[in-house]
């Protein structure tokens, strides 16, 4: 094989990854947004948020890294991965809006605010990334594509996945812990 042969299988192998993430993205942001704006009555709010607070009774950043590995690990399955993202994201939107029902004070703030903090957006690129490459699998699964390469691809970014995840723990709890 060539090196213009390689390079032109590397930009096209890319290109597709691209379009992955940005359509997880898409679909990610948009379930969660629809979860985040659905207004929910104010005795659906109380059993979420109650649900919410007796789950999260005791957290630190141990049971924060295994709450959100778990639907992680889970994304990454071929088919199942996506939807379970997109379910996840969906979920945590109904969270916010439950909590903005309750509180009239986060009523003006925007459904996106937790997201835009830093351990928001580490998680959002582990699930974007990790419903991507579901999407990738199952894609080559249906059209009997090479996937020698892709699990070679997906462990490494299972890997890159549980080190953020890490890492988004521990800034999530100092958050917590601090009150920021």
């Amino acid at each position: 094989m060539t090196d213009k042969l390689r390079m032109h299988i590397l930009i096209r192998e890319l290109l597709w990854r691209v379009l992955f993430l940005f359509l997880g993205a898409t679909i990610f942001v948009a379930s969660y947004y629809y979860g985040a704006t659905l207004h929910l009555g104010i005795g659906q709010a109380k059993i979420i948020a109650e649900q919410i607070s007796t789950k999260n009774k005791g957290i630190d950043q141990s049971a924060i890294f295994f709450n959100n590995i778990k639907p992680a690990a889970g994304m990454f399955i071929p088919a199942f991965g996506a939807g379970l993202g997109f379910y996840s994201a969906y979920s945590t939107g109904l969270v916010i809006s439950a909590f903005k029902e309750l509180s009239p004070a986060l009523k003006s703030v925007s459904p996106f605010a937790p997201l835009l903090k830093p351990f928001g957006i580490m998680k959002v690129f582990v699930y974007v990334n990790a419903i991507s490459r579901s999407g990738m699998l199952t894609y080559q699964l249906i059209n009997r594509k090479e996937l020698r390469q892709s699990a070679l691809w997906t462990g490494i970014e299972i890997g890159i996945v549980v080190l953020i995840l890490l890492i988004a723990s521990i800034i999530e709890w100092q958050t917590i812990e601090h009150r920021l």
